[in-house]
């Protein structure tokens, strides 16, 4: 990586874009809409709801990031098509730059991203050709519109590496990209990374800096099978659960623990008792928050969950490009 490029780790999740980078992290809702909603303007006795934010890029005009659901068409793709670069993942990383943008201030120089990916685009007969279609989106000149103001973005650099791999130098790695002299010992034992995302749990374990090929998996079980428990009528879309979700207004106490009792179904099929035998548990994502309570204590002490579990996993993309910088620099 050239030094003179701005290292910036980018988890694309089915429920957020997380950013990670020198000045800090932003996690921006993964939800667009087509804009083509005529706006009410006002209604006497009613609030005035404020837009989300409007992106207009070479693939068309979205309403993006939380609330978009509720001014435009709803796109929910979730299937691997959309780390091809479809039109609404475009908006969304315009939009996450955007906001990144307006909290840290503009990017002063080129970006080198390194990328989180599930298990499902990184393996099986396309995953060489999954990373080179994320790639090739990816790197080059970004150029739109937010709201009406432009913004321009080069990503000179794109390197891919699974989500779980984050997970893992997030427990590794200091905010300088330094090995945490109390962790690094595991690094060349047995450890076990869960990430409970939006829409899979993925699973894998590292032994002697290897992947354990057959504790690695993921499955579609991750915050979505929650949401759809308890949206047993279809009446909202997942982006409106999502929302409710993060407001505090859904009734969970029923769906919780059949929701948990799937999660660790898909845990005991890949794993069964084999964690006795780990260093340490890793669990992390935007799930981990929902089970905090409950699942760290089913492994019997040996469980990590980080401060920050929705940013763990770009934020220890971002400390990887800052231990691979060193390297590359001795």
């Amino acid at each position: 990586m050239e030094t003179n490029l701005t290292p910036l780790g980018i988890d694309a999740g089915n429920g957020a874009f997380k950013l990670y980078g020198a000045t800090g992290g932003l996690e921006f809702v993964s939800q667009a809409a087509t804009n083509g909603t005529q706006k009410v303007l006002s209604t006497l006795g009613l609030r005035k709801s404020k837009a989300p934010l409007a992106i207009h890029n070479e693939s068309g005009s979205f309403y993006v990031g939380a609330g978009a659901h509720d001014f435009g068409r709803p796109v929910e793709n979730l299937d691997v098509d959309r780390f091809n670069g479809t039109p609404e993942m475009k908006a969304l990383l315009h939009g996450s730059l955007t906001r990144y943008q307006q909290r840290y201030g503009k990017f002063n120089a080129p970006l080198a991203v390194v990328v989180g990916l599930p298990n499902e685009v990184l393996t099986g007969d396309q995953a060489e050709q999954n990373i080179e279609n994320v790639k090739r989106w990816l790197r080059g000149m970004h150029t739109w519109t937010a709201d009406g103001e432009p913004y321009s973005v080069e990503i000179a650099e794109v390197k891919a590496a699974s989500q779980v791999t984050g997970g893992l130098f997030d427990y590794l790695l200091d905010a300088e990209g330094h090995f945490i002299p109390a962790r690094k010992g595991a690094f060349n034992n047995e450890v076990g990374i869960i990430t409970i995302g939006f829409g899979t749990v993925e699973l894998m374990v590292v032994r002697n800096r290897e992947i354990v090929q057959r504790f690695t998996s993921g499955a579609a079980s991750g915050v979505r099978r929650l949401l759809e428990i308890v949206n047993g009528q279809r009446l909202y879309s997942l982006g409106e659960m999502d929302m409710q979700l993060r407001a505090g207004q859904l009734e969970l106490r029923e769906a919780l623990p059949i929701w948990e009792r799937e999660v660790m179904g898909v845990i005991e099929k890949q794993w069964g008792t084999a964690w006795k035998r780990f260093a340490a548990v890793l669990i992390m994502g935007g799930g981990a928050i929902l089970l905090k309570d409950t699942l760290p204590h089913r492994f019997n002490g040996r469980a990590y969950l980080p401060d920050e579990p929705v940013q763990a996993i770009a934020r220890g993309l971002y400390r990887l490009t800052l231990l691979q910088q060193m390297r590359k620099a001795k």
